[in-house]
């Protein structure tokens, strides 16, 4: 088993231990190396009957990157309850990838959030509804605190490493039916393009993708002038912590999709400068919009076994657009679910349809060794 991987990997034990040991309230690094377990993630915070673990990936296509963001990723996975008890037992996996400004510790219950995916299955698993699994969740915070799951001398190669080198380690480290048809992909919002973006041009890695809430779909042919106007003030990456949310996903969208490696220390082309719309640079942010990519990709998005949407229907623009990629598919006769639910904004019941709506879907639709 590779070095890398958390001490907790060793030191599992049955569920009743760990159950045990939340409910002494002992701290996980109480029991461990400290170097081995991350310190900003101690201890679930729903007591799970399955293991969960935060591992070190190194990120070989991350390196370089001119922002300065670290290689060395945290990951977090999840273990289901009988992946101890059955030692010649291999498990489909799901991998998830979170939000803009968000990170793996929420999504994955190293800290109270709107979700909680490895709850959220156990819940599932006790319903009947969903398989066990292993999951998994790469934390794509960065300088600019999104990764928008997207190529860029900027803040790294994270469709390599997504695809190849997280999926690689998985498979290396843990017992992984390692096949397409056992990996699914999913994501909301950031996660939810990374998703469609990623999945769209590797289906011989993933075989179902299952996209929450996707952003960024249509391609923006008139950024806004004023929204852009805020990110130039912006002169720094260490600025970026203190700004406003929509100045924050400029800079993000400019760092992925319109990196300049001749301007530091910024490293990215912004849409407007000098008062005059930059028709390169939109043109650079349209072609990363999947509205538009989809078009060059149907041979690969034909390959794909299962293509998953939905999105609150108040949630706009992101609901009208899901909506239009469905078409999209519908246009081309690719198969897929889609459903834009109501009431539902952009983080509204999302732990609820991740139990009930997209651990299922993978459960249906996965290879598993049984």
């Amino acid at each position: 088993m590779n070095d890398s991987i958390s001490w907790a990997v060793l030191l599992r034990g049955t569920a009743a231990f760990r159950r045990g040991l939340l409910a002494l309230g002992l701290w996980a690094a109480a029991l461990l190396p400290a170097a081995g377990l991350a310190q900003d993630a101690p201890r679930p915070v729903t007591p799970l009957d399955g293991a969960l673990e935060r591992v070190t990936v190194h990120g070989t296509s991350l390196e370089g990157n001119l922002v300065g963001d670290d290689p060395d990723r945290p990951v977090s996975v999840y273990l289901p309850p009988s992946y101890d008890a059955s030692p010649e037992r291999r498990y489909p996996v799901v991998y998830v990838l979170h939000g803009f400004t968000d990170s793996d510790r929420g999504w994955f219950g190293w800290e109270e959030h709107f979700v909680n995916v490895p709850a959220a299955l156990e819940r599932g698993m006790e319903a009947g509804t969903v398989r066990e699994m292993i999951l998994v969740v790469p934390n794509a915070f960065t300088a600019y605190e999104g990764s928008m799951y997207s190529s860029s001398v900027t803040t790294g190669d994270w469709e390599t490493f997504v695809a190849e080198e997280l999926v690689g380690y998985v498979d290396r480290n843990y017992r992984t039916l390692p096949d397409r048809d056992s990996r699914g992909l999913a994501g909301h919002s950031m996660g939810g393009y990374g998703t469609l973006r990623i999945g769209m041009k590797r289906p011989d890695v993933f075989s179902s993708l299952y996209a929450m809430s996707p952003c960024c779909l249509e391609a923006r042919l008139e950024p806004d002038s004023a929204a852009v106007a805020e990110a130039r003030a912006i002169t720094h990456p260490d600025q970026v912590p203190e700004a406003d949310f929509l100045t924050k996903i400029v800079l993000a969208w400019a760092a992925a999709w319109s990196p300049d490696p001749n301007d530091p220390p910024l490293y990215l082309d912004l849409p407007w400068a000098n008062g005059a719309r930059q028709p390169d640079v939109v043109a650079e942010w349209a072609a990363n919009a999947p509205l538009a990519l989809m078009h060059q990709h149907v041979p690969e998005l034909r390959r794909l076994a299962a293509i998953g949407l939905d999105a609150g229907a108040q949630d706009q623009p992101i609901a009208s657009n899901t909506r239009a990629f469905a078409e999209g598919l519908a246009a081309y006769g690719i198969d897929h679910t889609v459903e834009i639910y109501d009431p539902g904004t952009h983080v509204s019941r999302i732990d609820a349809r991740v139990e009930n709506h997209v651990l299922p879907f993978f459960s249906d639709r996965l290879a598993f060794s049984e």
